[in-house]
């Protein structure tokens, strides 16, 4: 029987992009190369027999041109806590294995890469509030980026955008925010006030879940 998994949490994203990011509207990258990292917690999941719930995890990711012309590396950060079993089903999942051919971003990243790193199992400290569009992300040594809404140049408020797509293969709704990462693991990056996303995180080995 093939493996059959869920995931069901928050995720925060910021790559090198201006906001909107030309990915998600099948149009160029704002500089002609990706740089991205995203993060996720888990709520509720599992793979097969193995539970999932409170684990957290970062994804590291560079491409030299766009995103479909390939030639990426990634590394995955997963979570310390995670046991043996844990830590082999999140990098399935992460990796893109177990999945139906194209259903989720993990599958579509991991099939554009051409160095895929090993992965790491550090302490990942996050906090990730979507509809706020607010998140830390905290990996010592490695990872440290924040999350916050787009501030309006006219009245000085938060600014609030998002982006839907309702056959997309990493969320259906997007809250679209500000980030800023700097990375230094097997991925180094330094991204300052671009693309931040934050999204709802529920699929499974066939795809997004859309309830």
């Amino acid at each position: 029987m093939a493996d059959q998994w869920m995931l069901r949490g928050v995720e925060y994203s910021n790559c090198n992009c201006s906001y909107g990011c030309g990915c998600q509207f099948q149009a160029p990258s704002t500089h002609g190369f990706c740089e991205a990292m995203g993060a996720g917690h888990i709520e509720e999941g599992y793979f097969n027999e193995t539970r999932l719930e409170g684990l957290n995890f970062v994804m590291l990711f560079q491409w030299p041109g766009e995103v479909a012309e390939g030639n990426g590396s990634q590394q995955m950060l997963i979570d310390s806590r995670a046991d043996a079993p844990q830590r082999q089903a999140l990098r399935k999942i992460l990796h893109g294995e177990s999945t139906a051919p194209g259903a989720t971003h993990f599958f579509v990243f991991n099939s554009t890469m051409s160095n895929v790193l090993e992965p790491l199992f550090v302490p990942i400290d996050l906090s990730i509030d979507v509809e706020a569009r607010q998140a830390t992300v905290n990996v010592p040594d490695l990872v440290q980026s924040t999350g916050t809404p787009i501030t309006d140049p006219f009245t000085g408020g938060d600014y609030r955008a998002r982006i839907d797509l309702p056959e997309g293969f990493e969320f259906t709704v997007a809250e679209i925010g500000n980030g800023s990462t700097k990375a230094n693991a097997g991925i180094s990056l330094n991204l300052t006030n671009s693309y931040g996303q934050f999204n709802i995180l529920h699929m499974n080995q066939d795809g997004v879940i859309r309830t």
